[in-house]
Parts: C-alpha cells; sequence; structure tokens
C-alpha cells in the first residue's frame, strides 16, 4: 500500500499527520467542517448565548442563595481558567476557587492565581497532588510510549475538582473548555483522560508504587454519580459569551495583572515540552496547528496568519534540551535515560487496556438524553 501523500486543508491549516483526516471535492477537512456544524448547538457568542448564560446564572443564585458558595472553578493561571474566573466574578457568583498543583507550576501561572484571588476577592483552596506517586505514573506513562501524556495531570485536575465540589456541597461547576480556542482536535493524537482503566494499567506495567492519594475518578463516577446522583452541572461560560483570546488577555493584564507564558498550556513546563517537543518529533503531532485552526473556525485568526505562525520555532536549535533535562531530573532519572525511553517504538493507548467501548455508549446515552 503507497503511503499517504500530503494534504493540508484549504480552509484550516489541520493537515495529513493526522491519519484519520479526510478532505471534501474542495480540499476542506472533515475537522472545521465538522467544527462549524457544532457551533449551531454548542457556541453562542451573542444576544441568545447572553440569554442562556443570565438565565443559568438567575437559576445558580436563586437555588444555592443559602450556600457560602454557589459554584466552583479549577484555576490554573491560564487563559481560559483565568478569564472564566474574572467573568464568573462579573456575573456575581461566589465561586470556590480550586487549584490542582501537579508539581509542574511555572512561577508565572503561580503568580497569575495569586493575583487573580487577590483582585477578585477570592477563596482559593490548593490540592497538591502527591508528588511521589505523580511522578510514577508520568514516568510509567514515558515507559508506555504513548502519545497522550497529558492524561496523569489532566485526569487529577478533573478528578479533584469534582471531589471538591462534592465534599462541599457544590452542584455548579465552571469549566473553562470552550469551543472558540478549542473546537478541533484529532481523537488520533490522543485518548479519554478520564479512562481510569487505561491509567490504571499503564501504572500497573510500568510503576514502582501504589497510587494511594492520587485523586482517579472511575466511569461510573463519572458518567453515572456526578451527573445523575450527585446532580452536577458543568457549565461552559465560554462558550456563551463572545469569547476572544487576545482581547481576555488584554483584559486580563489590566484588570488582574495577568501574565503571559507564551502558548497555549504552557504555564505548566511539562505541558510545554510534551506539546512542543515530544508530541511533534516522537508522533508527529503538533497541537499548534489544531489550536490554530480553532481559531481559524472562531474567526479570530485568518489561515495566513496560522501558516505564518506554524513556521516559528518554539524550540530553536536544541533549546529543548533544557525542558527535557529538567523534565528528567523531575522524574528522577538521567537526560540519557530519558532519551533512551523517548526514543523506544511508539504504542497506542490501545495496546493497554482500556473502557474505549463504555466510553463510546456514554457519550451515545448523553446525546439522546440531552440533545
Amino acid at each position: 500500500m503507497s503511503e499517504r501523500s500530503y494534504q493540508i486543508c484549504n480552509r484550516c491549516i489541520m493537515d495529513t499527520t493526522d491519519p484519520n483526516i479526510t478532505f471534501d471535492e474542495k480540499g476542506i477537512c472533515n475537522h472545521c467542517t465538522d467544527a462549524f456544524e457544532r457551533a449551531k448547538t454548542t457556541w453562542f457568542p451573542n444576544k441568545e448565548g447572553e440569554r442562556k448564560l443570565l438565565a443559568i446564572v438567575d437559576q445558580i443564585k436563586t437555588s444555592q442563595r443559602k450556600k457560602e458558595y454557589d459554584c466552583i472553578i479549577g484555576l490554573s493561571g491560564g487563559v481560559d481558567s483565568s478569564y472564566l474566573a474574572y467573568k464568573v466574578v462579573e456575573l456575581g457568583l461566589r465561586p470556590l476557587v480550586v487549584h490542582i498543583d501537579c508539581g509542574w507550576n511555572s512561577e508565572m501561572a503561580v503568580k497569575n492565581v495569586e493575583n487573580i484571588v487577590k483582585k477578585l476577592n477570592l477563596d482559593l483552596h490548593t490540592h497538591v497532588v502527591d508528588w511521589q506517586e505523580m511522578k510514577d505514573l508520568q514516568l510509567a506513562y514515558f515507559k508506555a510510549n504513548v502519545a497522550n501524556q497529558d492524561v496523569p495531570q489532566d485526569h487529577a485536575i478533573f478528578a479533584a475538582l469534582y471531589s471538591y465540589a462534592v465534599r462541599n456541597n457544590i452542584k455548579y461547576v465552571f469549566s473553562g473548555g470552550n469551543f472558540a480556542t478549542e473546537s478541533i482536535l484529532p481523537k488520533a493524537w490522543g485518548y479519554n483522560n478520564m479512562d481510569s482503566k487505561n491509567l490504571k494499567s499503564i501504572h500497573k506495567k510500568f510503576g514502582t508504587r501504589k497510587l494511594k492519594r492520587f485523586p482517579i475518578v472511575s466511569f461510573f463516577k463519572y458518567y453515572i454519580f456526578y451527573p445523575f446522583i450527585w446532580k452536577m452541572k458543568v457549565v461552559r461560560l465560554l462558550n456563551m459569551i463572545e469569547y476572544d483570546k487576545e482581547r481576555a488577555m488584554e483584559t486580563m493584564k489590566e484588570k488582574l495583572d495577568w501574565q503571559y507564558y507564551g502558548g497555549k498550556h504552557h504555564e505548566s513546563r511539562f505541558t510545554k515540552f510534551f506539546q512542543a517537543y515530544y508530541l511533534p518529533h516522537k508522533f508527529g503531532y503538533d497541537k499548534r496547528r489544531a489550536h490554530l485552526s480553532s481559531l481559524i473556525v472562531s474567526g479570530q485568526m485568518d489561515r495566513d496568519q496560522a501558516l505564518a505562525e506554524m513556521q516559528e520555532e518554539i524550540y530553536p536549535s536544541d533549546s529543548h534540551l533544557e525542558d527535557m533535562e529538567y523534565v528528567a531530573k523531575k522524574l528522577g532519572i538521567s537526560l540519557t535515560e530519558f532519551q533512551d525511553i523517548v526514543a523506544m517504538p511508539n504504542k497506542s493507548y490501545k495496546d493497554y487496556p482500556n473502557v474505549e467501548g463504555l466510553f463510546k455508549l456514554g457519550f451515545k446515552i448523553r446525546d439522546k438524553l440531552f440533545s
């Protein structure tokens, strides 16, 4: 079978580095086509969104008026979560703010969190994930040689946040996830970060210590307990306003002394290395392509701008070695050992036990119930 020839979308900049991408007769890819279709039901940067949001806010204020906190938000110090906190307070809500420290925060991210809670007069609870367990799990993921190295942090963040919501009797979780900057992300480039069976399977094979304190959420808790028994509601506020990333950053710089750290999710030094070096060099996946294509879909960037930005080197020459050595040292191994691990043959999450079928069924049931 001949190797597939290179092709790039004529509307966004997604290309055949996604092995599952398809194109129509006009050279338009399935990713931006699907995104524009989803926008009709998920993205409301207009008066309709304002009405939807105000209705939810009124409901929260009425039903949660006797509680100390009427909602909860996770705050990383990044663009999305920081602007979310700003807008939640602007709407007159009383959030409990939770910061999940997975051991990789940059000084700038920590300072952003401090400035935001101080300027907005918010209560902050910082949950520090057990570093020895986190380190062991992340090293296990590298030894598994899968693409989705962000799972340990992402899983811990969601699991801990939902746990705090239940512990504090909070029914409304405000999420920074949004259509405007995240509408496109190929499934082939990663895997569901909430599959605890996949996480445990990888750790069982490559880990060296038990995960006693690491926050883990099961499929049952995530899909049954939280939404149907606890009646938790996740609100994507940024999908109901005109969320422009550049304007949001300018507002936060002015109002909250917020500082930019140079790239999407680069508030974590680990995530910067993973997205800017590990994925593109080991798997050929450059997440910037998806991030910039999302901005094209939401009208915040044109295609020529995105193509120009893709020409910029995040790690000029061998400058990645500094972050690579930092990551290796944090994980307790030498740079040479780490390089040897990264050089091993690529694997897929499918090479390890998972419950992908259950999640697909869950998505279908959820869509039918809430469509």
